[in-house]
């Protein structure tokens, strides 16, 4: 009766696995396409933001740091593994430039969005495994976490120091104090031992020094 039982069950058993390994087929599909439409349309609406949005905070609509940290927010929601979410990222990040773009042309101005989609392909897949690994422990965390907040670290210099006597300091402050409440976040809660502590600062400031290089290196375009 038992070997009976047993091979009674396994096509049942197989095809729970079928059903299963289905579902979670069409929840990453459905995950992938929501972030892919929410990206257009919240591209679209970072080129309204740069209209409404007070002179203190308009730069988050009108820099690399805005669509980057939509695009981390989104890859993070759709709790994608690392290699997944490394080509998300990267539809993310293209999607919400070409969203931006579309309304500009709605409206009847021109914006060209090749050159922050080329930074999306090549930033991309840091910014979606550096994301999927906030999720991580250890070294994976401290790399994850290395790499977001030297983005933003980056950033803030890039904006005090380039482009600070055209826009307004608050929201590179805030970009700086952003990258630091993420990595004490995480130092508190997933980052343990001397070695992933020493990545997680160190690969911070290597990031963002890297980062202010790589802006100044594309001469500017398109930021502030």
């Amino acid at each position: 009766m038992t070997e009976k039982s047993a091979l009674t069950d396994s096509p049942r058993t197989s095809a729970d696995g079928v059903i299963a390994r289905s579902a979670a087929t069409r929840q990453v599909v459905t995950r992938g396409l929501i972030v892919a439409v929410l990206s257009v349309l919240l591209g679209g609406v970072t080129f309204f933001a740069q209209g409404f949005l007070p002179d203190a905070a308009s730069s988050f609509a009108n820099s690399a740091s805005g669509w980057t940290l939509l695009t981390a927010v989104l890859v993070y929601w759709s709790r994608f593994p690392a290699g997944p979410a490394a080509v998300l990222a990267v539809i993310s990040f293209v999607l919400l430039v070409l969203g931006y773009a579309a309304v500009a042309d709605l409206r009847g101005l021109y914006y060209d969005p090749m050159l922050f989609s080329v930074v999306g392909v090549v930033v991309g897949p840091f910014v979606g495994v550096a994301t999927a690994w906030l999720r991580a422990t250890g070294l994976r965390a401290a790399r994850g976490t290395a790499a977001l907040a030297g983005i933003g670290v980056g950033e803030a210099v890039f904006g005090l120091t380039v482009v600070g006597d055209t826009t307004s300091p608050v929201y590179w402050i805030a970009v700086a104090l952003g990258s630091a409440a993420l990595m004490a976040g995480m130092l508190a809660r997933r980052i343990r031992g001397g070695v992933p502590v020493a990545v997680t600062v160190g690969g911070t400031a290597a990031v963002a020094a890297a980062y202010v290089v790589a802006y100044r290196a594309l001469g500017n375009v398109g930021l502030g």
